[in-house]
């Protein structure tokens, strides 16, 4: 029988501690997602009176947090779902744009990373370089030029303006070349003793082998495409093409009383594929 390692008091105590001020900060960070979430049960009625009482407090009273409604209610539910289709189509819009841009990056991220990090070429260091620079520029120094390039393409108020741009990611592409660099070269010498060509070696041994850093990837560009706001706000300006957080954001630039309820139904349904898309 194996032994049971017993752990000192002090190292338990530490670990208690530590789970307590652990459970503390998640119940600070999921409070808003789960108000959010019982406030999509008001009635339109009791939300919007409820969201009115804001910037009626002072230093001294802070605003109520109601945790239950007086009538339970499912009629935003289906406002949003079956009566108002424009509403279901910002969901539609979002979800085509972050598989699009997804299934962009699967194209070029991976071979791009191999590039840099298993081929000789004059140029490799200056491109690797350009890369780094992109990715420690802010969006707000890229996002005229972007315009500007899209404007002389013809693709403004396009689906096109919001998926080609963050098809490539300097970032993504910087993380998957360094965990390329950092893997053992025994596999790929074995591959090309076998006669394997560079492709046969990046489909079924690169691409294998950087499983893990790849599906880390899907996931926070994941996230990043679907919660996308400042940049399809620049480049939409029609109705059609709108995403979920801009709708959502029309919410507080129009007082909160508009549409209380239905936004709220809309925020937390907004925040499912984030929370299932987490590992």
């Amino acid at each position: 029988m194996e032994k049971q390692t017993v752990r000192p008091a002090h190292i338990r105590r530490r670990h208690i501690l530590a789970r307590l001020l652990l459970s503390a900060a998640a119940v600070v960070i999921l409070l808003p997602v789960v108000l959010t979430a019982l406030y999509s049960f008001f009635s339109p009625g009791e939300i919007k009176a409820f969201m009115q009482t804001r910037g009626s407090f002072d230093a001294k009273s802070l605003m109520e947090i109601k945790l239950s409604p007086n009538m339970f209610s499912l009629s935003q539910y289906y406002k949003i779902l079956i009566e108002d289709m424009t509403i279901l189509r910002y969901f539609v819009n979002s979800a085509m744009y972050t598989a699009a841009i997804l299934f962009g990056q699967a194209l070029l991220i991976p071979a791009m990373a191999y590039a840099l990090s298993r081929f000789r070429f004059r140029g490799r260091d200056a491109l690797f370089f350009v890369v780094i620079m992109l990715m420690l520029l802010p969006f707000q120094v890229t996002m005229v030029p972007n315009v500007i390039t899209l404007r002389a393409m013809g693709l403004l108020d396009t689906i096109w303006a919001i998926i080609l741009p963050m098809t490539v990611a300097p970032f993504y592409i910087f993380l998957l070349r360094q965990y390329m660099v950092g893997l053992p070269g025994d596999m790929i010498e074995a591959a090309q003793i076998d006669g394997a060509s560079e492709f046969g070696i990046f489909c079924r041994v690169m691409v294998p082998l950087t499983g893990p850093i790849v599906a880390t990837i899907v996931i926070l560009k994941f996230m990043d495409s679907w919660n996308s706001f400042l940049w399809p706000l620049v480049i939409l300006t029609g109705e059609k093409f709108k995403t979920v957080p801009i709708f959502i954001s029309s919410f507080s630039q129009e007082g909160g009383t508009r549409l209380a309820g239905s936004t709220m139904c809309v925020a937390f349904l907004g925040v499912i594929p984030v929370l299932i898309s987490r590992p």
